[in-house]
């Protein structure tokens, strides 16, 4: 399978870097000519993940989207969320004809208010079958290092999914296959925001006493919305339908990809979201924050996302509620706090 990587960023060049060191010959899009020149001369993407070495034997390196999505069986799609319209609204409606397309997106489209899936089956007639989404917790730094990772592949076409997950897993990456597409992007958005307010909270210094309430708070509150929103794998501690002959217990919400993926994102001074929320918390603009980080913090943009499709949920989310109201409506940082350590259990 030929796959083809739209992005640049951390993300897109820890993926890069997975396949191939598997062996894979890849597509890649850059935006830049200079960028593409760097890689060439230095074997290293200049301002992401520097210290990844590629062959570039490997590589096919192009500032056309349309031309990589041609020479591709399968297109991961690893762009900020705010981003993936522009990027795809350039391309013919029928580019993704008998493509397989993985979504790398850790957040949910702003403009449009949609999930990456719900966004190609509009645009482009892509069908739910040809859809996957690759989530952790992961983090792009611990990648380059070498460091162990889990990555979940989730997709409705079992076999397809564990195929695409196996050309991923190396000495370094362990994979791991589910079904529940639209469970894995909801958490994946959610968690972001959750971050954001971990971020707040030691900006506000807080301690770790109140961080460790604050996020298991956020993940029940997080599983009430995936329930209400329908989807499964929620329970938590039942394997005993496990059959033997999987190499994996089925997924719950203990899963790496529900709760791990929550934990690290919160905890971990990787996270580019807890990075922002902790500015945020010492008083920066969310305008100043933005720009002092060189790199995209979904968790603002999906806060507002989030908040407009609760109201159609209706499920009890006070924490992301008031981080929307913090991020969006001019609540100071304090006193939406204040007003969260009320609910906390």
């Amino acid at each position: 399978m030929n796959f083809g990587i739209l992005g640049s960023g951390s993300w897109g060049t820890a993926l890069a870097k997975i396949l191939t060191d598997n062996g894979n010959s890849i597509y890649w899009w850059h935006r830049s000519e200079a960028a593409i020149k760097h890689i060439q001369a230095r074997h290293h993407n200049l301002h992401y993940l520097p210290s990844a070495q590629f062959d570039i034997s490997k590589l096919t390196l192009t500032t056309n989207a349309a031309d990589l999505v041609q020479h591709s069986d399968c297109i991961i799609i690893a762009v900020p969320s705010a981003y993936a319209a522009d990027i795809l609204q350039a391309l013919p409606k029928k580019i993704f004809e008998g493509k397989k397309i993985i979504s790398a997106i850790k957040g949910i489209l702003p403009e449009q208010n949609l999930l990456l899936n719900d966004y190609l089956q509009q645009e482009f007639g892509v069908e739910l079958k040809d859809y996957f989404a690759v989530l952790g917790p992961c983090h792009a730094e611990e990648v380059a290092a070498e460091k162990l990772s889990y990555l979940t592949f989730s997709g409705i076409d079992d076999r397809m999914t564990r195929q695409l997950a196996a050309s991923f897993k190396t000495e370094y990456l362990n994979t791991i296959d589910n079904n529940d597409i639209y469970g894995v992007q909801y958490a994946a958005i959610l968690k972001n925001i959750y971050a954001v307010g971990s971020g707040i909270a030691h900006g506000l210094d807080y301690g770790d006493n109140f961080l460790s309430v604050l996020i298991a708070n956020s993940a029940d509150e997080m599983a009430s919305f995936l329930i209400k929103s329908g989807i499964k794998n929620i329970e938590v501690g039942h394997a005993e339908h496990w059959p033997v002959k999987e190499e994996h217990r089925p997924a719950n919400y203990a899963a790496s990809v529900y709760l791990g993926d929550l934990l690290v994102t919160c905890y971990s001074l990787h996270s580019r979201n807890r990075s922002f929320g902790n500015m945020i918390g010492k008083g920066y603009s969310v305008k100043a924050a933005q720009l002092e980080m060189s790199m995209v913090a979904e968790g603002y943009n999906a806060s507002k996302c989030m908040y407009l499709i609760n109201k159609k949920v209706n499920a009890d989310m006070p924490i992301a509620e008031t981080i929307y109201k913090i991020l969006w409506e001019n609540l100071p940082a304090a006193q939406g706090f204040n007003e969260i350590e009320t609910t906390l259990v």
